[in-house]
This record gives structure tokens, sequence and C-alpha cells, in this order.
């Protein structure tokens, strides 16, 4: 399952722009600061910081997979039988992420997710790390009132998680996708009256994994090639009230035919489509914190049934920049 990572700032420009259009409203300041809030925080990852600004950032993620696997094991020489088998994967991620500002318009970041997995079918599960990823965010063009703002960025993804291609898949569970990832892609925000209206469009190149010697219906897998990805994501986020806010996205990812090399044969994999829509509810917790719960759902068969999450900062002494 991929994971879509979207980036694009808000800038001053961009909250006074939504000032004026509320002036008329006697909370005109407070509705235009919790704009500027609840995008950022709605949508983590389209804010920019500023230089030498940090961040720290808990969340907590859960997903259910529902899905018949279908496998061809040998029973003699050359005859084979397929066998279907049910599963019902529940995944918990707790994750840190890490925000530092190199520069007014560059950020990096840094996730940590710590995966907790159980398949109900097969009463089987899994603790540990997953994969690490990193990720550079940057604002080439100043904001302009009434124009969009547009980020590019790029990511990195690193098999630090438990890989599918060294266990055995009929007795354990993977905490990581086992190969490398690179992508990049533009992203855009633009503020309509008290609205933000957000999307991203990028590129995923996965990394083949060789040298493998994982016992797979009887056949010995030597090569993966996990094809390469596309994605995009729009939404928009609101404040309802300087306390309570809404935000509401839709995300898409279309993987390519992933190639699996065996000892004596090759074989192509299917293509993956994952849509998901998911809905934000925003609460200010304090005046300078915003507590984020959401709920998702899958709309295709390659998609997880169930996404529920919350993310929250955490304020550590000596973490911030004076």
């Amino acid at each position: 399952m991929l994971t879509l990572t979207i980036a694009a700032p808000l800038w001053a420009d961009e909250v006074d722009e939504a000032r004026d259009a509320l002036s008329k409203k006697e909370d005109d300041a407070d509705s235009a600061k919790a704009l500027e809030e609840v995008f950022q925080a709605a949508e983590k990852s389209y804010t920019l910081l500023k230089k030498g600004e940090r961040t720290l950032t808990y969340g907590f993620d859960y997903s259910l997979l529902r899905d018949t696997q279908v496998q061809t094991v040998r029973t003699g020489n050359n005859v084979f039988s397929v066998v279907s088998q049910a599963e019902a994967q529940h995944t918990f991620t707790n994750s840190f992420t890490f925000d530092y500002g190199i520069w007014d318009n560059l950020t990096f970041s840094m996730r940590l997710p710590l995966v907790a997995k159980y398949d109900t079918e097969r009463e089987i599960d899994v603790y540990g790390l997953g994969d690490v990823s990193l990720s550079l965010r940057w604002q080439p063009w100043s904001s302009l009132r009434g124009r969009p703002v547009y980020t590019l960025y790029g990511t990195l993804g690193l098999p630090t998680g438990t890989s599918p291609y060294d266990i055995n898949s009929d007795k354990d569970l993977a905490t990581g996708s086992g190969f490398y990832s690179i992508g990049g892609g533009l992203n855009m925000s633009y503020v309509i009256d008290p609205v933000v209206l957000f999307g991203s469009l990028g590129y995923t190149y996965n990394v083949p994994v060789s040298g493998l010697h994982q016992v797979r219906g009887g056949r010995e897998l030597n090569k993966v090639d996990p094809g390469s990805a596309i994605n995009f994501s729009m939404g928009f986020a609101y404040a309802l009230s300087y306390d309570v806010s809404l935000s509401t996205s839709y995300q898409m990812s279309h993987n390519f035919k992933p190639t699996y090399t065996f000892a004596d044969a090759r074989f192509d994999g299917t293509e993956q489509t994952s849509a998901i829509m998911n809905f934000s509810l925003g609460l200010r917790t304090s005046p300078n914190y915003i507590v984020n719960v959401n709920a998702g759902f899958g709309m295709t068969e390659d998609s997880p049934d169930v996404l529920l999450g919350l993310s929250m900062p955490l304020d550590i002494k000596g973490l911030k920049a004076q």
C-alpha cells in the first residue's frame, strides 16, 4: 500500500486575503487565524516552517484490510493447484514526525513509524519498526494575493521495516515494504473565502529488489520489481469556528504491474488502484494546539476497508527554536 505524501505551504498573503474576505464579520481576526491554523493542522504535510523552527507531531493510525489471497502450490512434478486464503489484517501505527525549517521556503521532515499488525483470520501478529521516510518541501515562488501557492516535494522511503520477502508468508507478517522508494511531485493550495482548497500530483519509483531466496508456492523467488506508481489528491479545509474545523480529502494511487522473477520462471503481477475518502475534525485544546481526529474508507478492492487516525503536536522542552 502506498502512502501518499503531499506538501504545500500557507503563507501570510493567503491569510491576509482570507481576512479581507471576512472583513464584514465581527470576529474577523479570529476567523483569519483559524483559517490558517486549520489548514496547517488538518493537512500537516502542507505546512512549511520558518528558518530554524522545529516541530514534533505524534500520530496514531488504524487500518483494516480484508482480502482473499490466491496462490499456486506445487503438488507434483509440473502440477500446481490453486489455494485461496482469507486475510483480515488490522494495522496499528504509532508515528513520530519531526519537521525542521532549513530556510523559510524549505522544510525537512522525517517520519518514524512503530507498527503492530494482526491477522485475525490466520491468528498471527507482528510488532516492530515500519519504513522510515524522509522528505523535502520547497516553495520556489513567493506567494501572491489571489493566486495559488505551489510547492515541490521529494520523498525517500527506507526499507527499515520487516520485509515481506524475508519472511515465511504463511506464518509471518511484514511491517515494511521491503524496498526503497523515491518520489516527487507538485502541490497547490488556494484560499477562497474562509475555505482552503488543496491538491497534489506525484510519481513514485519503487526500486527493484534482488538476491532473494524466498519460497512461494513451491518456487524460489529471486527478484521483485515492485513497479512505479502515480498518485494525486484533492480536498478542502474549512473553519467552522475558532475552535472547530473540518477537512475533507480524496486520495488516489495507481501502481503499475510488478514483476516476479523465480528460479524457473517469470510472472507479471496485476496493476492496483487505491482510492481513499478521508474526513478530519480539528478541535482546539488550547490557544496553541489543535488535535485532529480522522476517519476514512477505501473505495476500491485494493484499498483498506476502514481508516481511523489521530494526530497532535508534542511540546518538548528545547525543541522549538528560540
